[in-house]
């Protein structure tokens, strides 16, 4: 059997296509430099430990002495991270990014004692000490975020141990990343007789978007089927996250992992529960969804490995540089400045690695810290999906430079509540534009069928496997037991709910879906995808439409960064996530593209 299109190696990608680590640390010597440094430096912060309420200007010099060794640990952290990420098949890179998570784990053991000295100052005496230590005047919020978590931090002891033991309980993690990413293989995928083609990270998503059946078909079971042949390991990996939660949880005097999950951030458990609520009740239009794309496919029976099929005769080819260029044109509202730096990012400063190579991280993501670029990763395909990866990817690295350039370190960080607006909105103001500058039928569906697999990523799949994911910790927080075929049965039954009779479903490799998202493993991370998308949904309404000041609004938005709670920043920007009105109407949107697909296909 011949194969089709098999992926380079790491070493054979064009430079062009991949991120500029150089600018990080330009030898990998410079980096074991830094991260022994970081671990010499570690002595300084024991120094202050039992003396943080001395005086402000003690508490001033630890904040400005911990700032400088987070920020060289941070750029030892995402250097490491970053190479593994790109070949998970790089052991060396591999070793990298678990020394460097270890001494990630060393610095929190050794500011562990911050918090909790800080609160016992008192916060009537640190608002006086912000007023007469002018250093100390930028840390009003974050004084203001430890007030509200004061009855969750534990004595410095307890905190230390809890810093410790982060790295032990941070493992599963990294265990099913190397397990899914460097150890798991899959079949290869049936092109026609003696043609195939592989079937990796990378290829998957071009792989069941393919106009082949057959190759859909083959492609999805064997992704399935290379998860299932790890099914138990997957769950004992996925099973100690969710320990871990609880852990957590309960350590810190919560009444649920949920909570745990949101308090910190100032979001009540109603957020959550008020997505699930109208997901459920907007369960029919995704039925009606799977109809018309069932018709207009042509097929007896719909199955899972039909929902991306296409539906337009000639999809656009889309390359990388034309990609760049529309979704520069789709952010012009925001202005010159957020246009060119986009431009520069993804054209000059390699921001961006879009290769297509084996041992590559499945997925795509937007990572960085204060003192490098923000990067991208993902696997560009030349197709309006790709490009509407990228825009999304951009909507995450524009938000961080905007907050870094604007903010402090302190600061520099934001919730992944608001993260996930800033990200869908940059898929909304592209898809519009390119929905306005081509008329061409065959342009216009693809780009309904990308704006479905958008809605079908972010308002289909994350709510289900939220669904999935608080019965889950709801198991293990009443000491239910949990297994493989019982995790499987539970994510098959909920899929089977939002399939309605319309999809024939593949019982086993459906079940196995939670198995492929490593947001699983972030403590309820995948609700936030809907009320992002939401949120997104509004903002870029208002700017689009011209309402006056939407677009300083939404740059004010990213600047702030984590200056403010995340519902006040949404707030300000003209949304309030408090209410279920901005779900109901990112769902009626969702409708909208459906009526719009089936007059397009008559």
């Amino acid at each position: 059997m011949t194969h089709s299109n098999s992926l380079p190696l790491r070493s054979e990608v064009p430079v062009e296509q991949t991120w500029d680590l150089e600018s990080i640390f330009p030898t990998l010597e410079e980096w074991e430099a830094a991260l022994e440094a970081v671990g010499a430096q570690l002595p300084q912060l024991s120094v202050f430990k039992g003396r943080l309420g001395e005086s402000p200007q003690t508490l001033a010099d630890y904040f400005e002495t911990s700032e400088k060794i987070v920020r060289l640990a941070m750029k030892v952290m995402v250097y490491a991270s970053l190479k593994s990420a790109a070949d998970s098949t790089d052991q060396a890179a591999n070793a990298q990014a678990g020394q460097a998570r270890s001494l990630m784990s060393r610095l929190r053991a050794a500011t562990a004692f911050d918090d909790p000295e800080i609160m016992a100052i008192g916060f009537k005496t640190l608002r006086k000490w912000g007023k007469a230590e002018p250093r100390l005047k930028i840390y009003a919020h974050y004084f203001d975020q430890l007030e509200k978590r004061q009855p969750h931090v534990r004595s410095a002891e307890v905190e230390e141990v809890l810093a410790t033991v982060s790295d032990p309980l941070g493992t599963a993690m990294g265990t099913y990343s190397v397990l899914t990413n460097a150890d798991m293989k899959f079949a290869d995928a049936v092109k026609k007789k003696k043609v195939s083609l592989p079937v990796t990270h990378s290829t998957i998503g071009a792989l069941i978007s393919d106009e082949n059946r057959k190759v859909r078909k083959t492609a999805w079971r064997s992704y399935a089927d290379g998860y299932l042949a790890y099914k138990n390991t997957l769950t004992s990996t996925l099973t100690t996250a969710v320990k871990r939660d609880v852990f957590y949880a309960r350590s810190r005097g919560y009444g649920s992992s949920l909570e745990a999950s949101l308090a910190p951030n100032h979001i009540p458990v109603e957020v959550f529960h008020n997505l699930i609520e109208v997901f459920k009740k907007n369960l029919p239009t995704w039925h009606r969804y799977w109809q018309i794309r069932k018709k207009a496919l042509g097929v007896k029976k719909l199955h899972v490995y039909d929902i991306k099929a296409p539906l337009a005769q000639n999809p656009p080819v889309v390359p990388y540089a034309q990609a760049v260029e529309w979704i520069a044109e789709g952010m012009a509202p925001l202005g010159e400045e957020y246009v060119e730096v986009l431009r520069k990012g993804c054209l000059e400063e390699r921001w961006v690695d879009w290769a297509l190579n084996q041992g590559k991280r499945a997925g795509a993501f937007s990572s960085g810290v204060y003192d490098t670029h923000p990067y991208i990763m993902m696997s560009y395909n030349d197709d309006l999906y790709s490009l509407s990866t990228l825009a999304h990817e951009l909507g995450h690295s524009l938000h961080s430079y905007y907050a870094r350039q604007t903010q402090p370190p302190v600061y520099a960080g934001y919730s992944l509540f608001v993260a996930e607006v800033a990200s869908n909105f940059n898929q909304a103001m592209t898809r519009a534009h390119l929905f306005k500058t081509h008329p061409d039928p065959d342009f216009q569906i693809t780009l309904i069928e990308e704006a479905m697999s958008n809605y079908h990523r972010y308002f289909f799949i994350m709510p289900t496997l939220a669904r999935f994911e608080l019965e889950i910790h709801e198991r293990a927080e009443q000491g239910k037991p949990i297994s493989a075929d019982s995790l499987i049965k539970l994510c098959a039954d909920l899929f089977a709910e939002g399939y309605g009779d319309e999809v024939e479903e593949d019982y086993e490799r459906t079940g196995i879906t939670w198995a492929q998202f490593g947001h699983m493993y972030a403590n309820f991370y995948v609700f936030q995808y809907a009320t992002g998308i939401s949120g997104a949904q509004a903002l870029s309404d208002g700017v689009l439409s011209g309402k006056k000041g939407a677009a300083r609004k939404y740059l004010n938005f990213l600047k702030a960064g984590g200056s403010r709670y995340p519902l006040e920043a949404l707030n300000k920007a003209g949304v309030d996530l408090t209410t279920p009105e901005p779900v109901e109407a990112a769902f009626a949107g969702l409708a909208e593209v459906v009526d719009r697909l089936e007059q397009v296909l008559g």
